[in-house]
């Protein structure tokens, strides 16, 4: 065997003993799209961040909604919580960018646990704004955590995104 195949060995091994998370809310399958590719990656439990009350499918209502929960700092209920937070020790948060922050039932999902001590990875997709304040609004809202790095994928692209999403999720895991 040589050194790459040791190493590759070496890094699935790690990956393995690893107890990893990938949390997400999607409105247009772009976010669960990038989602699924990490946990493709990376192995881990996959869950969904669900609102009790849907979104609008209409783009132009969901818009008008998302403007002002975002605006009021709301945090709707979700449909499910997470049994045991405390067993994983790699959690990837997945979030679109609204209005220039993490979805509202991102910010739910992450002022509902204690995440302190855990790494944490925000990956953002988004249609052309980028991570503008969600890595700011992150840590406000999750004090203690440690954020080795974080993903911006385009969501207009995500299909093209698998380069850097593995290398996302190298860089967290082998850092």
């Amino acid at each position: 065997m040589g050194p790459e195949a040791e190493n590759a060995a070496m890094k699935k091994e790690k990956l393995a003993s690893e107890k990893i998370l990938v949390a997400y809310y999607s409105w247009s399958g772009s976010t669960r799209a990038a989602a699924k590719m990490i946990q493709a990656e990376c192995g881990g439990e996959i869950f969904e961040i669900v609102p009790v009350r849907p979104y609008p499918s209409d783009y132009q209502k969901c818009v008008e909604q998302a403007k002002k929960e975002c605006r009021s700092d709301f945090h709707p209920d979700l449909k499910e919580t997470l049994a045991n937070v405390g067993k994983y020790e790699v959690i990837f948060v997945g979030s679109p960018n609204w209005w220039g922050t993490v979805a509202p039932p991102v910010a739910t999902f992450l002022t509902a646990y204690d995440f302190n001590g855990k790494i944490l990875v925000p990956f953002i997709t988004h249609g052309g704004g980028g991570m503008q304040n969600c890595l700011r609004d992150v840590k406000r809202m999750c004090p203690g955590v440690n954020i080795p790095q974080t993903g911006v994928f385009s969501g207009y692209s995500i299909k093209n995104e698998q380069r850097k999403i593995v290398e996302l999720v190298q860089s967290v895991l082998f850092y």
